[in-house]
């Protein structure tokens, strides 16, 4: 079953990422951004008031930076916006994917931010070598 929500999660960001850069085409980056974040808000607002949940303080100690996935939320969308504009969608999530996936082999290979390690092993290197030569095939 998770799996196919990681399917469905890649089916929702590629229209998403269409649909967010098509709308900053015609209103501006800036603008798409706080429609798109203000649409977000009001819909995971719905949620929790159709499941009437409310916000859990459980007073555990825990990082602060762990709020800033708002701020990287912001810019992905920002980021996405402007490169879908002038790359088209296709070579924007190709360049996404590989930087993804770079970034995800560092943070398991160390265990950062608090992650389970998982050392990088030559067979990644094969995934990584499809998503750089998909790119390379993308751009010719």
């Amino acid at each position: 079953m998770t799996q196919l929500l990681a399917i469905l999660n890649g089916i929702l960001i590629t229209t998403m990422i269409m649909m967010n850069g098509e709308l900053a085409s015609h209103i501006g980056n800036y603008h798409a951004t706080v429609f798109i974040h203000l649409s977000g808000f009001i819909l995971i607002t719905v949620f929790m008031l159709i499941q009437r949940k409310k916000f859990k303080n459980k007073n555990e100690k825990f990082p602060l930076y762990l709020y800033t996935g708002g701020i990287i939320g912001v810019l992905t969308v920002v980021f996405n916006n402007f490169s879908t504009i002038h790359l088209g969608v296709t070579i924007t999530l190709g360049l996404s994917l590989f930087a993804q996936t770079t970034t995800s082999l560092i943070i398991d290979h160390y265990g950062l931010l608090g992650s389970i390690k998982h050392p990088f092993n030559k067979h990644k290197l094969i995934g990584l070598g499809c998503i750089i030569l998909g790119i390379f095939a993308m751009f010719i």
